[in-house]
């Protein structure tokens, strides 16, 4: 495993966890992205699993979550998460939003996104080899997350983000620090040709987004630059924005990858709030 250490820190201890670096230069937030690591879940579970809907014990998983939040600083009170079905809805959350989908039952079917500007809620979205993105107006303290898998990404869930956060809070997207990943990377996500025409349809044929793989009639796709090109189109600067180098499936030792376990796995999950202390 080898972290770019300026890019992102690895924070050790009983209960691991991620941050970016430039992320953590933006005095009014906090963030994370979980391991698999420091968790009580077991099984295929084992350790940090913080998925309610995979057939962990309910009880393991939220105290996946107390010990998560008592590691990266977060309150558990204020957790609110999305409800992913590879979609492009987003929703603006607020503290009546509290506790949804983590102790609370989920209110709503299709959420793949999270925007707030209320330092009383924690956005959370979940991962296991798709694409989280996250997102800091740095002017007008608003924030939010993004689960983009292929159908995500090509539909561009990224660009709905900011349009939605230009709509709420007035966000311009020169203003926005946007950061990409850990996702799976294009050296391991391999896909059949209709799904690399997808992503050909929004990028164009020469894209380097899409490459062929050495198996006839199999393309490899770059997620995470896809992900960056969408925000540039939107306006992002290209220097506000920042990718880990980290792929899910290549270090699956530290994260939860999908494609590694062959789907019998726990799920990670990235938090984000604006601080108010």
């Amino acid at each position: 495993m080898n972290i770019d250490s300026r890019t992102m820190t690895l924070h050790g201890g009983d209960v691991p966890y991620l941050t970016y670096n430039r992320l953590c230069d933006i005095g009014f937030i906090r963030h994370a992205f979980s391991t698999r690591l420091g968790g009580v879940s077991q099984g295929e579970f084992t350790s940090m699993n913080l998925s309610f809907g995979r057939g962990d014990p309910e009880e393991n998983v939220t105290e996946n979550y107390k010990r998560l939040c008592a590691a990266a600083g977060f309150d558990y009170e204020s957790l609110t998460a999305s409800a992913q079905v590879h979609e492009t809805v987003v929703r603006t959350v607020t503290s009546e939003n509290a506790g949804v989908g983590i102790y609370k039952p989920k209110d709503i079917l299709s959420v793949d996104a999270l925007i707030t500007n209320d330092p009383e809620v924690t956005l959370v979205t979940y991962y296991a080899d798709c694409t989280p993105v996250f997102f800091v107006d740095t002017c007008k303290k608003a924030v939010g997350l993004a689960h983009a898998g292929w159908r995500g990404t090509v539909g561009e869930i990224s660009r709905n983000v900011v349009l939605r956060m230009q709509e709420q809070f007035g966000t311009s997207p020169e203003d926005l620090v946007c950061a990409i990943g850990p996702v799976i990377g294009r050296c391991c996500y391999q896909v059949s040709l209709d799904c690399a025409n997808e992503f050909r349809k929004l990028f164009g044929p020469d894209s380097k987004v899409v490459t062929p793989d050495k198996q006839e009639g199999k393309f490899l796709v770059d997620l995470a630059l896809a992900n960056k090109l969408i925000l540039l189109r939107c306006g992002v600067r290209e220097e506000n924005i920042v990718i880990s180098d980290l792929c899910t499936r290549c270090n699956s030792d530290l994260l939860w990858s999908h494609r590694a376990t062959a789907g019998k796995r726990g799920t990670m999950a990235a938090f984000l709030t604006i601080n108010n202390k």
